[in-house]
């Protein structure tokens, strides 16, 4: 199949192209957006210029693609390999392909990703392609397309293509028809819309030069020459560390007044605030991954908590597992493997909790030697490294846990010496039989 689409989306269709109707959201996108209530036009790509909005996306796309999308049979822990995963695109890496898919669905709740087939039919490469030239609709079912859904995609030079999910990756996110998802920047326009106008308000205010510091007053008139004279004596005396708490003294009745930020003006600042906050409830993103720690710890405990949460409530149900199962129904072997991110480094803890829990894993037997230094992404030691041992305080009160276990042939040496020294330490806990008295009546008497 011939790719469509330009790898960096080279251009939109102009409105001179017949796909686009003058009733398409194109045509806001062309004209600077819709404008919000706020008298900004905010589109998924103007809002970018928030801090705050880049800074989410930034994580959420970072993050998800960073981490090491794995697949496995079915139903096991036995890992598979996938050569469509380890290399999906000629000259997109898997990581700067899933970060643009996740930052498409950050922005319009949808990523649709072209597939294209070799001779066998197997998907070999992967093709982004921008949501907004994607427009989502459904037919009705036939034997080939028994759900019906189908794509018009419009390509580099403005002609519309009709495509199939056999043909289209699409990972929707949250919506309220089961088609697409919807845009979380055009559900939150009227939040983004207002931080972008208070930074603009903001910049407006600090950039005509009324937040001065005071005011020289003087009864007498004073050309510009004598007005700047007094001016810089003024600082000259009164500026600097060196002259604080030191006392003015003014004559010919001049007066200097302070001026201070209006209350109002205060207020606006802490409403810019507050629009962050908006934001990040809006992405799900905790504050201080905003840099916003202002009302939050920013270290400590209290900050690997909060980052457990974020995986655990919104990174892994809101992203990823949308993920995993939409490459495991379409990009891998029905009913013979799975797709699954490795998330156990993000919410493993400091060393300290770490050591705690595999130490208590180790002695129970859940895990052996090999099984915690994969998680903390060691190589293995060998054979030895698999063994489980079993804990001899465990076994029943007065049992043997080995006396009924022949030792197999063909067993290891280490499995053998692992096996007598839980023999020894039962020995070394069990009292002697031989009666006290009787020993030290006749120590040295002889056997008969």
């Amino acid at each position: 199949m011939r790719n469509l689409f330009g790898l960096f989306e080279r251009r939109s269709p102009g409105l001179e192209s017949p796909a686009v109707p003058l009733t398409s959201a194109s045509l806001l996108d062309v004209l600077g957006g819709g404008t919000t209530d706020s008298g900004v036009a905010v589109t998924e790509r103007s809002s970018l210029h928030m801090p705050a909005v880049w800074r989410a996306v930034n994580v959420i796309a970072g993050v998800s693609s960073a981490l090491p999308l794995h697949t496995y049979k079915t139903g096991t822990r036995e890992r598979t390999t996938s050569p469509l995963l380890a290399n999906p695109h000629p000259e997109l890496t898997p990581l700067e392909l899933w970060r643009l898919a996740y930052t498409h669905r950050v922005l319009w709740g949808n990523s649709y990703q072209q597939k294209l087939r070799n001779g066998a039919g197997q998907v070999t490469e992967l093709w982004p392609i921008s949501p907004d030239r994607v427009q989502v609709d459904r037919e009705k079912p036939t034997p080939a397309e028994p759900g019906g859904k189908v794509f018009w995609v419009t390509d580099d030079w403005g002609t519309v293509h009709r495509r199939t999910p056999r043909e289209i990756l699409h990972i929707p996110g949250l919506g309220y028809d089961g088609i697409t998802g919807c845009s979380p920047v055009r559900l939150a326009a009227a939040g983004i819309g207002l931080a972008q106008a208070a930074e603009k308000s903001a910049g407006r205010l600090f950039g005509s030069g009324n937040m001065i510091g005071g005011v020289l007053q003087t009864e007498q008139r004073l050309n510009p020459d004598q007005a700047n004279a007094l001016k810089e004596r003024w600082r000259a005396k009164m500026s600097g560390v060196q002259n604080s708490h030191e006392v003015a003294v003014l004559d010919s009745g001049a007066s200097f007044k302070p001026v201070a930020m209006p209350y109002k003006d205060a207020q606006f600042l802490e409403s810019r605030e507050f629009q962050v906050v908006e934001i990040a409830r809006m992405f799900g993103v905790p504050l201080f991954l905003l840099m916003e720690t202002a009302k939050s710890t920013s270290w400590g405990t209290g900050l690997e908590q909060q980052a457990t949460g974020f995986v655990t409530f919104d990174l892994s149900p809101t992203w990823l597992a949308p993920t995993e199962q939409r490459v495991t129904k379409e990009l891998l072997v029905p009913g013979q493997e799975d797709a699954r991110y490795a998330v156990q480094g993000l919410l493993r803890g400091d060393a300290a909790s770490r050591a705690t829990f595999y130490r208590a894993m180790r002695d129970i037997g859940a895990m052996s030697s090999n099984d915690i230094r994969r998680l903390e992404d060691l190589p293995p030691i060998g054979a030895e490294g698999d063994i489980y041992l079993q804990p001899t305080y465990m076994a029943p009160l007065g049992s043997n846990p080995l006396a009924d276990q022949q030792p197999p042939d063909g067993r290891s040496n280490a499995a053998r010496a692992a096996a007598l020294m839980a023999e020894a330490h039962r020995l070394l806990q069990t009292p002697d039989t031989t009666e006290e008295g009787t020993a030290h009546e006749n120590p040295d008497q002889d056997d008969d």
